[in-house]
């Protein structure tokens, strides 16, 4: 058993208080059961209360402190002391990696963490470690600790814990990688904790799906203290009982304890953990416990629990049964015990009046690491594209995509490739016997032909596994390219994306960062797409902080915005218009194998003098027939090609308008909350004595794009609808 740190200091205060016939060798009696229990020696028992009480009191204080006003939300993890403890003795700090929840306090001071660095976050502090002030209490993160930078949402840590897993895994089977990665260890245990209403989210059957399905060793702590929020467990699941309906998941161990035992809690624990680092698969613990306190201070139990209920689980109180036990074995008498209590009352108070004497963090830092503070891929550095040598037969945007992702993948071996039918082929003995599939639209074909099974693979038809895997090993330092097959289908990921990859960075303080690239094909005009196969919604995703958005028209634009994606240091949203994968007027040539274009550089597609259209993706070639066809009529039009959507070219915006002084807006979105209505917004606020007429936008119905041909010719702008609005804007 790992050596509390702290387990002198407590042996030497507790000494004068130790029962006469207690020694040092002396341990715990063991009660009879089926499992042999391990036994706790005196000093460890002690330690053990300690850390339990001390995590008691830093929730009384916080509730203390929240009466009065000096913190701002507080939520307990009471009740739940003796098997996180337990997790923390069992498990390794800066060696085991954790996904703990808002209820683990124990099992953080137990790793390592303080009660003042607890306290700053209660207080909002600057120094705090767990999110510097971004976060509520109780969203642990602790960079040296190995405790990931934890958010509200219930769940979603569960597929990072396996993808953070699975990072290890996949590290021990691409040799290239042996001297690229660090921190990594054969037998590391990736911790993940849940409360029993958790269970019912879905990403916790699919964390449960790919850890048994690749034997990963995660550790699942399943803290069922009957309630969530107001709703109790039968309401929840099943028959009341989770670990019931999963013990018969494949490679998965299952164990139960009264998570109240510290000793019944410790043997489970230690179980699972051995189960997990000799590579037998996840294990899940599912410990009863109980929840003393209200389910935060914005909740009243006594609204929905009865006072019996509320009195039958004050009667398991873990730190309560753990002190009757040590003074009936004679492990500690009443007066140590008390003394014990007094010296952690007054380590809490002073830790108190330090953190509420800590200055909140700085209002002008509001905006740092919302991006990478290190990596800039708007700069030169980044910029291949002048006089750019091109060679070979012109390829299609698949062509150009796939050499993209060949030169990465030989350059950088970090870079890993998954998302559904990507691969060539899921079965490794049917590589030579077979073509391969390589991707829907072949984007990815032959990548696992030539970089293998290891770092080309299919996932499961689940999108929020998708990416919640991928920041898991992005966190450790691999470069997730993952796809997600029809933007159509991305929402199942949106909780992920939105609330956990763009966050990462900016609400731990820019202690943890996940940047990867997210593929998708996009997009409309195919002739019989429909609703499910044509959606454009981008500006859901342009409007979310800490996201980049890209959006290529041509295959040259594609292959160099990749490169610069999958070389920046920020999550990237790649998206590749399905209607234009193959067309024949966006072909090129390939460029050298370092060719990258820069984020937030437009580009001039056709000059013009008397009107400008600002556009992008499928509108980008619409927009230049109309422009010809403007020709005829004498009327000259420059069309500017955004590439980049965030972050975008403002510059070059402003100076197409202030150059034509006649605007367009047009794209494949919907009008209403559009994308095209930001960036016309803002040229009639900033650029309004520039303008000539008022800025006009083209852009699809208000609708769904449609199965019938004449009913999506009718929904989706088209070339004779971008033509009527130069005529229009042009006679304004």
């Amino acid at each position: 058993m790992p050596q509390d740190p702290d387990l002198a200091a407590v042996a030497a205060a507790a000494e004068p208080f130790l029962s006469p016939a207690t020694t040092t060798a002396q341990q715990v009696p063991q009660a009879k059961e089926q499992h042999q229990r391990p036994r706790l020696s005196r000093m460890q028992m002690i330690a053990t209360y300690r850390t339990m009480y001390l995590s008691r009191k830093l929730d009384d204080k916080e509730i203390q402190l929240k009466g009065q006003n000096k913190i701002f939300f507080q939520i307990s993890g009471a009740g739940h002391e003796a098997v996180q403890v337990a997790a923390g003795i069992v498990l390794k700090a800066g060696y085991d990696w954790f996904y703990p929840y808002y209820r683990d306090r124990t099992l953080c001071l137990q790793l390592g963490m303080t009660p003042l660095e607890q306290l700053l976050a209660a207080v909002g502090a600057e120094k705090d470690p767990n999110s510097h002030g971004r976060q509520m209490p109780s969203h642990w993160g602790h960079k040296r600790l190995n405790i990931v930078s934890q958010s509200s949402p219930t769940g979603t840590q569960l597929l990072q814990a396996v993808g953070c897993a699975e990072a290890g895994y996949r590290v021990n089977l691409i040799k290239e990688l042996k001297d690229r990665v660090q921190n990594f260890h054969a037998d590391e245990v990736v911790y993940a904790s849940l409360g029993d209403g958790t269970s019912s989210e879905g990403e916790c059957w699919e964390a449960l799906n790919t850890a048994c399905n690749l034997k990963l060793p995660v550790l699942f702590l399943l803290e069922d203290n009957g309630y969530a929020i107001s709703v109790p467990v039968e309401v929840q699941t099943p028959g009341g009982d989770v670990s019931r309906l999963v013990e018969n998941f494949p490679n998965l161990l299952v164990e139960r304890c009264d998570g109240t035992d510290v000793l019944e809690s410790y043997a489970a624990m230690k179980r699972a953990v051995l189960y997990c680092r000799a590579g037998q698969g996840p294990a899940l613990v599912h410990a009863k416990v109980i929840r003393p306190y209200s389910h935060s201070l914005s909740d009243d139990e006594r609204l929905y629990r009865p006072d019996e209920e509320r009195n039958a689980d004050s009667e398991r109180d873990p730190v309560k049964r753990l002190g009757t036990l040590l003074i009936d074995e004679g492990i500690i008498n009443q007066e140590g015990l008390q003394g014990l209590k007094d010296n952690i009352d007054k380590e809490v108070n002073e830790a108190a009046d330090q953190a509420l004497a800590c200055p909140q963090p700085a209002p002008d830092t509001a905006k740092l690491y919302v991006f990478s503070p290190d990596v800039d891929p708007g700069s030169q550095q980044f910029d291949t594209e002048e006089a750019v040598e091109l060679s070979g037969k012109p390829g299609t945007m698949v062509d150009l995509i796939n050499r993209c992702l060949h030169t990465e993948m030989t350059r950088d071996p970090r870079i890993v490739v998954f998302g559904e039918d990507v691969a060539d082929v899921s079965r490794d003995d049917y590589l030579e016997k077979v073509k391969g599939k390589g991707g829907v639209f072949k984007v990815t074909a032959n990548l696992q032909k030539k970089f293998g099974s290891a770092r080309v693979f299919n996932s499961p038809l689940a999108e929020a596994n998708i990416i919640g895997r991928a920041i898991g090993m992005a966190t450790r330092g691999l470069k997730p390219v993952v796809e997600i097959q029809f933007f159509d289908y991305i929402w199942p990921a949106m909780h992920q994306i939105r609330n956990e990859l763009a966050l990462l960075r900016w609400r731990s303080g820019n202690e943890w960062k996940a940047p990867l690239v997210i593929r998708v094909p996009i997009g409309g005009y195919l002739k019989g797409g429909a609703v499910y196969h044509s959606q454009s919604g981008v500006s859901t995703f342009t409007q979310i902080p800490g996201l980049r958005v890209l959006y290529p028209s041509n295959a040259l634009d594609a292959n160099g915005l990749l490169r610069t994606a999958i070389r920046c240091d920020d999550p990237v949203l790649f998206l590749e218009h399905k209607h234009l994968y193959r067309q024949a007027y966006n072909k090129s040539q390939y460029p050298p194998d370092d060719f990258m274009i820069p984020f937030a550089k437009a580009r001039t597609v056709r000059e013009g003098t008397n009107m400008s259209i600002i556009t992008y993706g499928a509108l980008v070639q619409r927009s230049v027939l109309a422009a010809k066809q403007a020709e005829q009529q004498g009327i000259s039009v420059e069309i500017v090609d955004l590439r980049s959507l965030a972050p975008y070219d403002w510059n070059a915006i402003a100076a197409t308008v202030k150059k034509t002084n006649r605007v367009i807006v047009a794209h494949e979105d919907s009008l209403s909350f559009g994308y095209g209505a930001e960036i016309a917004a803002r040229i009639s606020d900033e650029l309004f004595e520039d303008l000539d007429a008022p800025v006009r936008r083209v852009a699809a119905l208000d609708t769904f794009v449609a199965y019938a041909p004449q009913l999506e010719q009718a929904i989706l702008p088209q070339v004779a609808d971008v033509t009527k609005a130069i005529q229009e804007l042009h006679a304004y």
